[in-house]
């Protein structure tokens, strides 16, 4: 079943309780955490999380584009995340990492710059609940979708159905109502939407209508045939 986690990056950030109470139909509740080194921009940290884990009843998954997520990351889950994103590309233990943050009672995610190829990391697939595979490079939302990336969700999709595992697929970037289908056709199954959900005129609308899209594609799509 398709997920939508509308972002948070997109919404009215004077009014975050009410911008998640808008979306309360969404699977979870999508939070980029960047930290202006490893990405170009500054968003927000562990009391924002903190006090909007208190203010929704939707499931956090906090997505963090930061240097040193070997020491943050497990201070998110004690925030309220119920699931907690790691950029493979700045954690020096991601396996050690991984494993500690399922300790603490989240799910654990990581996450692939556009650059980054995810066949030196199948070995590690085993050891997460989530990869999310991003569709623009992070750092600022409202980003154009990049297609190139469509190979390498099969790609990610053939290795998670090669080992049986019950992982699940995101993709964060320029997802929309125009985009999420081929995103579904392609293996993904967690989709993170944050304009096209919240630049909507109804953003619980926007998630149910998305959700029905990227639905109808995996329902014919190949990879799906049988899961």
């Amino acid at each position: 079943m398709a997920q939508i986690n509308p972002s948070i990056l997109s919404a009215d950030f004077a009014r975050l309780a009410e911008e998640a109470k808008a979306v309360e139909g969404a699977d979870w509740l999508h939070v980029d955490v960047m930290d202006n080194h490893f990405v170009p921009n500054l968003t927000l940290g562990v009391p924002v999380v903190e006090s909007l884990a208190r203010a929704t009843d939707t499931p956090l998954d906090c997505h963090l584009m930061i240097e040193d997520p070997d020491r943050w990351a497990p201070q998110y889950v004690e925030a309220g995340a119920g699931s907690v994103t790691f950029h493979v590309e700045a954690a020096a233990a991601p396996v050690r990492l991984a494993r500690e943050i399922r300790a603490k009672g989240a799910r654990a995610s990581m996450a692939l710059k556009p650059a980054t190829p995810i066949e030196p990391y199948e070995d590690l697939l085993p050891e997460l609940d989530m990869l999310l595979i991003m569709t623009v490079e992070p750092g600022f939302g409202g980003q154009a979708f990049l297609d190139i990336m469509l190979p390498k969700i099969r790609r990610t999709r053939e290795l998670i159905s090669k080992h049986g595992l019950e992982l699940w697929l995101q993709v964060d970037g320029g997802v929309a109502e125009s985009t999420i289908e081929r995103c579904a056709e392609a293996g993904a199954d967690v989709f993170v939407a944050g304009s096209a959900v919240y630049g909507a005129a109804d953003p619980a609308a926007a998630v149910a209508s998305l959700r029905a899209r990227a639905e109808t594609a995996t329902a014919s799509a190949a990879w799906a045939c049988g899961h």
